[in-house]
């Protein structure tokens, strides 16, 4: 039995058609909410689609789960005095839960949850409220207190429940809360994120988050350029076999999680559909061989440079490194096999004489 699969939405038929021919395998799907200012953990200042165009497709996928992205680190608090933007956000839910287009939200932020249990409490009452990934919950503890939290609004207790992503290299610890999950919470689903890519145990997290988050409210971008100078592009550029400690779940593996996740989710939003469409056939087949960096949603600006051969990872690459100590100086073992399955990739000038307007 092949794990189900929790993937972002784009408003695009061609995208939804082939969700649809995906079947079964796909459990559920994240959505943005049409909006003025950017409400989830992705710069965009701007939304992309009007709720006009999103609605409908949303509409056209019968069997997932749908989920509004409401997960920023945290929203400027004149949403907090401003009656009419706090409108906005609420507007555009009951619009969704009229069509029966949305089961929940995915929040990070736990003052607007408040929020809009105070002042929507008829809306909220349907909607699921789910933790989005960005919360850490490597624990039950975390996972019991996030639950006993949400018990005191207005929404509905989330159908699913994502574990950090530093679990998936931490399989004992893993296999702990899950089991304890499932005994306290049966009802509840568990989900693993495969394909972020980030480094391990990352330093710029959460002020990364916290950026996205300015960059949203101010209506410019200042994180590609903070990653490049100072933070993690800068990291993973001098040292690249840093990214086999990212705990991402390669499709060849998604088998051993079986005992552990109900679902897998994938990530990747903002990198398009052919990206979205070769990650989700990828785990869907639980094999790609190719570049491992072309599953990767925070390595993929790598991808061009660097050829990292998927296939010659071995079936047991998750029990080695769930084993690792973090005794880089004195192992080596990530840098020698980096060396191994990966090579510099030439130079290529992308073609722009046939773009619209030349």
């Amino acid at each position: 039995m092949k794990t189900a699969l929790d993937v972002p939405f784009l408003p695009e038929p061609g995208y939804v058609r082939f969700l649809n021919a995906c079947g079964t395998q796909i459990d559920c799907v994240q959505f943005s909410l049409a909006s003025e200012a950017g409400l989830d953990n992705r710069v965009q200042p701007t939304s992309q689609y009007a709720q006009a165009d999103v609605v409908p497709l949303l509409a056209d996928l019968p069997h997932p789960r749908k989920y509004g992205l409401l997960n920023s680190r945290f929203y400027g608090p004149d949403l907090f005095s401003n009656q009419q933007k706090l409108r906005k956000i609420i507007d555009v839910l009951e619009h969704c839960a009229e069509k029966e287009v949305i089961d929940g939200i995915v929040f990070c932020d736990h003052y607007l949850l408040q929020l809009l249990s105070e002042e929507a409490p008829g809306l909220v009452s349907s909607l699921e409220a789910v933790p989005g990934i960005n919360n850490m919950l490597d624990s039950y503890d975390k996972v019991e207190a996030q639950l006993s939290y949400i018990s005191k609004t207005r929404f509905k207790q989330p159908g699913k429940i994502i574990l950090d992503r530093s679990l998936n290299r931490k399989l004992r610890r893993l296999e702990r809360t899950v089991r304890k999950c499932r005994a306290s919470f049966p009802e509840i689903k568990i989900e693993l994120l495969a394909n972020e890519g980030c480094l391990d145990f990352c330093p710029y997290k959460l002020s990364h988050d916290a950026y996205i988050s300015l960059s949203n409210y101010e209506g410019r971008d200042c994180t590609y350029e903070l990653n490049s100078t100072l933070g993690c592009i800068r990291l993973v550029d001098e040292q690249p076999h840093r990214l086999l400690r990212s705990p991402f779940i390669r499709p060849e593996d998604v088998a051993l999680y079986q005992d552990y996740a109900d679902t897998i989710k994938l990530c990747g939003r903002t990198l398009g559909t052919g990206f979205l469409q070769r990650v989700i056939y990828a785990y869907i087949q639980q094999k790609h061989d190719g570049n491992l960096l072309d599953l990767l949603d925070a390595m993929a600006w790598l991808a061009p440079q660097l050829y990292v051969d998927n296939s010659s990872l071995s079936f047991d690459f998750v029990e080695i490194l769930s084993l690792c100590d973090k005794q880089c100086a004195s192992c080596g073992f990530c840098r020698e096999l980096f060396s191994t399955i990966s090579c510099s990739l030439p130079l290529t000038i992308p073609d722009h004489r046939n773009l619209p307007g030349r």
